[in-house]
């Protein structure tokens, strides 16, 4: 399961009530849901994190797959990462920094909820793109509603953190290698429509990991 290119998605396939297609994370903010694809696509294997039964944190790799509209997960029958999704299917995803300590194309992570996909019709949509005789006998296929998207970059003297979120503009957040508190950048426009469910936009800043 590698990454390729973006093809029309299903807009017939429900939604979680707060996170969104990866098709849908494009139209919203095209430049920057291409940059994180882009960090992805430039290792084959990533780090997923599920929550076990007791709560507690799992991090495992997996492949990431970004085709017909939407942000894939593949994985093996019965595993435990899978397992775990079924029974809550709260997840992040974090891309493969690499090598070095450069940060080259940044820290990216996309969080939200793994929808496992059962229906045929779903299924053969996402085996459409996949080389012949690769597609496993059997697996888990699940696709990611995105409810957060942050991409963490060096631009000298400052850590700059864009974070995205549904229905709320990109968000610029910059601080230093001081005391000093973080700046947030002027949105490019400043009354920038939000969807009519969207929840309130606050005034606090986002922690430095890109969460509210």
């Amino acid at each position: 399961m590698t990454t390729s290119g973006r093809t029309t998605a299903n807009e017939n396939a429900p939604r979680t009530a707060h996170g969104v297609s990866w098709a849908e994370f494009h139209r919203g903010e095209p430049r920057f849901a291409d940059a994180v694809e882009q960090r992805f696509g430039r290792h084959t294997h990533h780090v997923l994190a599920t929550l076990r039964r007791d709560g507690s944190p799992r991090l495992t790799g997996l492949e990431v797959d970004f085709r017909a509209g939407e942000m894939w997960l593949g994985m093996m029958p019965n595993s435990r990462k899978a397992m775990d999704l079924r029974r809550d299917n709260r997840c992040a995803v974090y891309a493969n920094p690499g090598e070095g300590a450069d940060m080259d194309g940044g820290d990216v992570r996309v969080s939200g909820r793994a929808v496992e996909v059962t229906e045929p019709a779903e299924l053969a949509r996402w085996a459409a793109g996949i080389p012949e005789g690769d597609v496993p006998e059997k697996f888990h296929l699940f696709r990611v509603e995105v409810e957060e998207a942050v991409r963490v970059t060096v631009e000298d003297p400052d850590i700059v953190f864009r974070t995205w979120q549904p229905g709320r503009p990109l968000r610029t957040i910059r601080r230093g290698n001081d005391d000093a508190p973080p700046r947030e950048d002027a949105l490019p426009s400043e009354e920038a429509p939000l969807r009519a469910d969207a929840p309130p936009r606050g005034d606090a800043l986002p922690r430095e990991d890109g969460a509210d």
